[in-house]
């Protein structure tokens, strides 16, 4: 007699005194077609003399399968998960709603993406092997050479990027954007919101309405730029000398020094890695002069593609009939560039201000005195760097979810029913995009929102 419990779960175990319960285990592998399911399969034989005193089958709740029952059975016993998750083997639960991450106070540095107990055992590490006189082990990209693998995913996250660009900047033409002229609120939709959130100078006079303006594509994508330099691991820019270096896309910075050639920004390749003692760089093969052509005034034009640059005037509004499939493109390119942003940033480093929305692109952060957020004169205007995010190189800019464009504006007093959402998600949403199973416990489109007059019966 076999008898099939998937709804038991066994570890495995093996017995320090076999003879204890009188019981054999034998492991193995299911062939019939009922546990195809099943990642284990284990076999137990057990004498029925000793069943009374077997611990393992109180344990189980096994005894009542074998009274009355003859001298021995055989169970099997197989552990049933999900197929997609059958390495934790925890059952997914989907859920419904999903807080926002905390807006950080303006008078604290960001929290560390990395544990500061870690950062500083490394430091610690890197020091001692400085004292010793031992070369710090460095691997690509650390060491000044690009990662190969990782050149097509540069080029794949440009590619989606200017889908990206133009398809947010067709559907403004259609899906209108508000933005307010004193706090950076942004909201997606015919008629804005009379949600009185405003943090803005003159929000007390406004009873915290926000004061509404006609948004652009800088609203949905917020600009965040960085110094292009020839040379990652060359000369640092200082506050007399950040004339002199473009200001580019931090995403497309990131991406020339993963191996892009974009005209007119070139980037040093090297072929002989670099050589550091503690943080110190020992040899880092000379200096080279950028080309000529890194001055070329057709520089800008190369780059104005990638840019945000008067996008309302380059692309024009689409024909009703493409606005969907618009949307759809827009928003699965937008995917693809934050995966392929999360696989360039586990490699290569890009650093930002714990104060401010400052981003730079490699191994040491720039020396220009621009930082003007908290306690800034004890820092003499230097940046605070850390490790960046992705959410710093490429920020989603959350706006308030409108579940019916066509209904009535969101209300201050249903505020905790809203949900929210990316503003690039919002914008292909009403579009007609298809979203994301991700974003929808964020955006709350499981809660119904009760009528103003039920709102204090509400729970």
């Amino acid at each position: 007699m076999i008898l099939y419990s998937p709804a038991l779960h066994f570890v495995s175990w093996t017995p320090s005194n076999p003879d204890a319960c009188g019981c054999t285990v034998e492991f193995r592998r299911s062939t019939s077609s009922t546990l195809r399911s099943y990642s284990h399969g284990l076999k137990l034989s057990f004498s029925a003399s000793k069943l009374r005193d077997c611990d393992f089958m109180s344990k189980f709740g096994l005894g009542r399968f074998l009274a009355g029952q003859g001298k021995s059975r055989t169970f099997l016993c197989s552990d049933q998960r999900q197929a997609q998750n059958q390495s934790t083997g925890k059952w997914r639960v989907r859920r419904q709603n999903v807080d926002l991450p905390p807006i950080q106070p303006k008078k604290k540095k960001k929290p560390y993406p990395i544990p500061l107990k870690k950062i500083t055992e490394a430091a610690r590490a890197d020091k001692k092997l400085a004292q010793m006189g031992v070369e710090k082990p460095l691997v690509p990209p650390k060491n000044g050479l690009i990662v190969p693998k990782l050149v097509p995913v540069a080029y794949d996250v440009l590619d989606a990027w200017k889908i990206v660009i133009q398809g947010v900047s067709q559907l403004l033409h259609v899906i209108p954007v508000h933005a307010c002229s004193e706090c950076p609120e942004v909201f997606v939709g015919q008629a804005s919101h009379y949600i009185q959130d405003c943090q803005g100078a003159t929000s007390e006079k406004r009873r915290n309405f926000h004061s509404w303006v006609k948004g652009s594509i800088n609203d949905v994508l917020l600009p965040i730029e960085s110094y292009h330099i020839f040379d990652p691991f060359g000369p640092r820019v200082t506050h007399e000398t950040r004339f002199d270096y473009d200001r580019i896309p931090a995403l497309v910075e990131l991406c020339i020094q993963a191996g892009v050639d974009i005209p007119g920004y070139p980037s040093r390749r090297r072929t002989v890695p670099i050589r550091m003692l503690g943080k110190k760089v020992i040899d880092r093969g000379g200096s080279v002069e950028p080309p000529e052509q890194y001055c070329s005034p057709h520089a800008a034009a190369s780059m104005l593609e990638f840019d945000t640059y008067r996008t309302h005037e380059r692309f024009s509004s689409p024909l009703e009939s493409e606005v969907p499939s618009t949307a759809q493109k827009t928003i699965e390119a937008y995917e693809r560039v934050k995966v392929g942003l999360k696989k360039l940033m586990k490699k290569y480093t890009v650093k930002a201000c714990g104060y401010c929305s400052e981003v730079h692109v490699g191994p040491w952060g720039h020396n220009a005195k621009l930082c003007g957020e908290y306690k800034h004169q004890w820092r003499d205007g230097k940046h605070g760097w850390q490790d960046a995010i992705v959410d710093e190189v490429l920020p989603p800019n959350y706006v308030w979810h409108v579940e019916d464009p066509k209904g009535p504006p969101l209300r201050t007093s249903l505020k905790r029913f809203y949900g929210k959402a990316p503003a690039v998600v919002e914008l292909c949403l009403q579009a007609g995009a298809r979203i994301p199973a991700k974003y929808k416990p964020m955006m709350r489109i499981d809660i119904v929102v009760p009528d103003n007059e039920e709102n204090r019966l509400a729970a």
